[in-house]
């Protein structure tokens, strides 16, 4: 696509979101809602709109070559995914779950669920390149030089004899001779077959119209069955039922795209070089050609306002500090009549000091009065607003907001009315870039302007009022850098460096020998396929809580995961998420889920297993050796993913024996320290995966890992979607004699893990060169399922009532019960007034009876 094609998107984008900040500035609710249903529709339509406005924004980011285009586009990419965070955690605190479903919302909007796919922002990977390959590099190095270099396991061939050799020739050789006298044997059995058949019958020829007939009849069938299935066919992949052939291929026009996205990075990249130069140069021009003219005039301007200074108050004016702003603070706030105000200001405190110098105790007994009613009063404040919170929900106000807003302005104010025709190739524009250089060269001047400006005051003050310059300065100067070095004294607090004397370098190259820092495979999120549950608004009404999809798992790791860890900006402003657990059972694609983490983000991977640091920097100060290396490592190399797998051996209830040995308790009690020593600037997160969570001590686990994402066995529509790519990637080929509904119902319970194997051992080398003879069906994957041990209801709903346990899980059924409790309670009253009502009108009716 053409320049002019992203510029569009872009536009697009930017129109949609204005529409979107007016509107979430207009809907601001003043007063706390009540009504949790109308919440929830407000927060999930932001929440699908900023996703359709994020989807637009990458496109448009990853393919304009504008260098200073791309800048603001970056900022609102930002501010946009920040804030999708943002929503999507305020409506997991008003849901009380981590997935939600939007299936009324998409129908409204004319959507499909494809549109709520979360993209993952490829410039995380494409600006630090150069970076990854030069670590890859290096780790490769290392594992080469420590011997533990990861190869192909190729099975050695034997050696074969010279017997054996000609042994399998004769073998092979006589069953080819045997073959061929079958099939000549055959041939003559056959022919006495007809001979016979001809001597019996006589000989009876047929008429030439009526043979020709039967032939006709024969091929208009044939013919018509082909024709008829190549119809049923094409219905089928009309309707979508079936994927049309050659699905899996690269078509010519998706190979000309990608070589079209690809010199369009290569084109970003010679802009920004010369954007980069044209910085230089046009500041450096500036500076020549207008710096003196800058120069005199803000001499004369600064000599201008000393004198009508002097006029006006009969002194001179003290020259702000450079901290202050220094002549920039002049024009930008002060007036001759300010300042006159403000020395008569400083005079008249002057004379307070004097008089209120016998009062200083007074005041500090009314201080410390005056704090216990503030603190009182703030207490009280306090459980006003709980009590105002209990009553309602409120939004939370948002950190990414201005950023948005921000950039909103510089496209109306720079580029939504900009004409570039002239700039075909989408350059940079010389024009914006000596604008902000010239705010820079006056910056630089003034700085030298002031210098001198402070000494030409300095010497008007000592010629005219040399006493009182010098008081003022003296008194001045000392008491400010006083106060500067106590601040400082009582902020200033240094950790403990274990390791101050080496370098990152060999930190880096003794984590990989011991194993603790690992290579993540090579494997994106894109590959964990699941299908979208489309009826988890109707399960959620019908008071069922539906189990989730694979696709919503993969979304939750893009939100909590790759998002955050991707960009600086969102992660110090987004809701803080420091660890995550993983947890579902074994084949369902967790620790699949942490590599393909690591690949989207370009992190580091640190493996802190049980079953891995076991026997590894043993004693207590082995381990907070090995967790501040491990630590200051990742936090030096950010992003960096912090892997424990097994999570649950760490909280154990009881260790088993077999166990003790590994002392798979040994970071209880440090990880808590360390989830307190992660700040929002440490682009670090700890994941946990685990198999069997019921085994863990609930408490101590739930206060490490606060982010449970639940992952299930999958679903049918999963398992169909799974089935059509696991034999696509393997090389099969899917025609209509393999049946694969029927291959997704039988697999009911296998995990993806297990269809991974499956299509392994059937699609083998040599199923491969069969298939266009014989066709691949659904009976030969059975013997391989048959053999393994599938996801049992009982196991699902263990994992379900241990989730049920988790604060969130608690949080949830609480607040279901109280909405039960809540309508049972409405219905009863609504009966009590009924009931009420009735008697008031028979007494009534009994009484004028008895009046009567």
């Amino acid at each position: 696509m053409s320049h002019v094609t992203y510029n569009k998107v872009w536009v697009e984008a930017q129109e949609a979101l204005g529409h979107l900040l007016q509107q979430e500035a207009s809907d601001k609710p003043t007063k706390p809602q009540k009504d949790r249903l109308v919440i929830f529709q407000m927060l999930a339509t932001f929440y699908i709109k900023y996703v359709q406005i994020f989807r637009s924004l990458e496109i448009a980011f990853d393919q304009m070559t504008h260098p200073q285009k791309r800048r603001v586009v970056r900022l609102v990419l930002d501010g946009v995914m920040g804030r999708i965070l943002e929503l999507k955690n305020e409506m997991v605190e008003l849901e009380m779950s981590e997935f939600h479903y939007f299936d009324d919302i998409l129908q409204d909007f004319k959507m499909s669920p494809q549109n709520l796919e979360i993209p993952i922002p490829k410039y995380f990977v494409k600006e630090k390149m150069k970076v990854l390959k030069d670590r890859e590099k290096i780790l490769a190095q290392i594992l080469a030089d420590a011997g533990m270099q990861v190869t192909e396991t190729i099975k050695p061939e034997k050696a074969m004899s010279l017997e054996e050799a000609v042994r399998i020739l004769q073998i092979s050789e006589r069953a080819r001779q045997g073959r061929l006298r079958a099939k000549f044997m055959k041939e003559i059995h056959m022919e006495d077959k007809r001979e016979k058949m001809a001597r019996i019958l006589g000989d009876h020829l047929l008429d030439p119209d009526i043979a020709a007939v039967r032939i006709q009849k024969v091929w208009r069938g044939f013919m018509q069955r082909r024709k008829t299935r190549r119809e049923r066919e094409e219905e089928l992949i009309f309707l979508g039922m079936v994927p049309p052939p050659h699905f899996q291929k690269v078509t010519a026009t998706q190979q000309r795209a990608e070589k079209t996205y690809s010199l369009r990075w290569g084109l970003q990249e010679d802009h920004e070089v010369e954007y980069q130069q044209a910085l230089v140069q046009i500041k450096d021009n500036i500076r020549e050609l207008e710096g003196p003219d800058i120069k005199e005039t803000l001499q004369e301007q600064i000599r201008q306002w000393f004198i009508e200074c002097r006029h006006v108050t009969g002194k001179f004016p003290d020259f702000p500090d450079e901290e202050h702003g220094g002549s920039m603070a002049i024009f930008a706030e002060k007036t001759p009549e300010q300042v006159a105000a403000e020395l008569a200001a400083k005079e008249e405190a002057r004379e307070k000091k004097k008089k209120d110098k016998g009062k200083k105790g007074k005041k500090k007994e009314g201080k410390k009065k005056g704090k216990k009613d503030k603190e009182s009063a703030k207490k009280k404040g306090k459980k006003g607003k709980g009590e105002e919170e209990d009553e309602g929900w409120k939004m939370a106000p948002s950190r990414f907001l201005p950023d948005m807003t921000e950039g909103d302005q510089l496209y109306k104010g720079v580029w939504q009315r900009r004409d570039e025709t002239w700039n075909f190739h989408q350059r940079h524009d010389e024009e914006l870039i000596r604008e902000e250089k010239r705010k820079e060269v006056e910056e630089e001047v003034r700085v030298q302007v002031d210098e001198l400006m402070r000494q030409e005051l300095k010497n008007l003050k000592l010629a005219v009022d040399r006493e009182k310059g010098k008081k003022k300065k003296g008194k001045k100067g000392g008491k400010k850098k006083k106060k500067k070095g106590k601040k400082g004294g009582k902020k200033k607090k240094k950790e403990k460096d274990l390791t101050a004397d080496r370098t990152i370098d060999s930190l880096y190259k003794e984590l990989v020998e011991e194993g603790l820092l690992i290579r993540p495979q090579d494997v994106r999120l894109s590959d964990y396929i699941g299908e979208f549950s489309y009826l988890g608004t109707t399960l959620r009404q019908a008071d069922i809580e539906p189990m989730p999809s694979l696709t919503d798992v993969q979304q939750l790791i893009a939100l909590y995961g790759i998002l955050p860890l991707g960009s600086q900006a969102v992660h110090e402003k987004a809701p803080l998420v420091k660890a995550l657990l993983l947890a579902g059972p074994p084949g369902v694609g967790k620790k699949m889920l942490v590599h393909a983490l690591c690949k989207e983000t370009g992190a580091n991977l640190f493996n802190l297993s049980a079953a891995n640091i076991a026997g590894k920097y043993p004693g207590k100060s082995g381990l907070l050796m090995m967790l501040h290396m491990v630590f200051k490592v990742a936090r030096q190399l950010q992003p960096s993913v912090v892997w424990i797998g097994d999570a649950e051996k760490t909280f154990y209830k009881k260790v088993p024996k077999q166990e003790k040995s590994l002392d798979p308790k040994r970071l209880k009690k440090n990880l808590p320290k360390i989830l307190k020593s992660l700040k929002a600037e440490d682009r670090v997160l700890i994941v946990g995966t685990t198999e069997r969570p019921f085994d863990a001590d609930i408490k101590s686990f739930c206060k490490i890992y606060k982010k449970v994402i639940l992952i299930p066995r999958p679903d049918y529509a999963s398992r169909l979607v799974l089935w059509k790519h696991l034999i696509l990637q393997h090389g099969g080929s899917i025609t209509s004699s393999l049946n694969l509904s029927c291959l997704a119902k039988i697999t009911d319970g296998f995990t993806p893990g297990h269809m991974v194997q499956a299509a392994q051992n059937v699609l083998s080398e040599r199923r491969i060169r069969h298939l266009v003879k014989k066709p691949l069906t659904a009976s030969e994957f059975i013997p391989f399922l048959a053999r393994l041990e599938p996801v049992f209801k009982e196991e699902e709903e263990a994992f379900k009532a241990w989730y049920a346990k988790t604060p969130l899980g608690k949080k949830r059924a609480k607040a279901l019960k109280e909405r039960e409790e809540g309508t049972d309670q409405g219905k009863g009253k609504k009966k009590g007034k009924d009931s009420g009502g009735k008697k008031g009108k028979k007494g009534g009716k009994k009484g004028k009876k008895k009046k009567k």
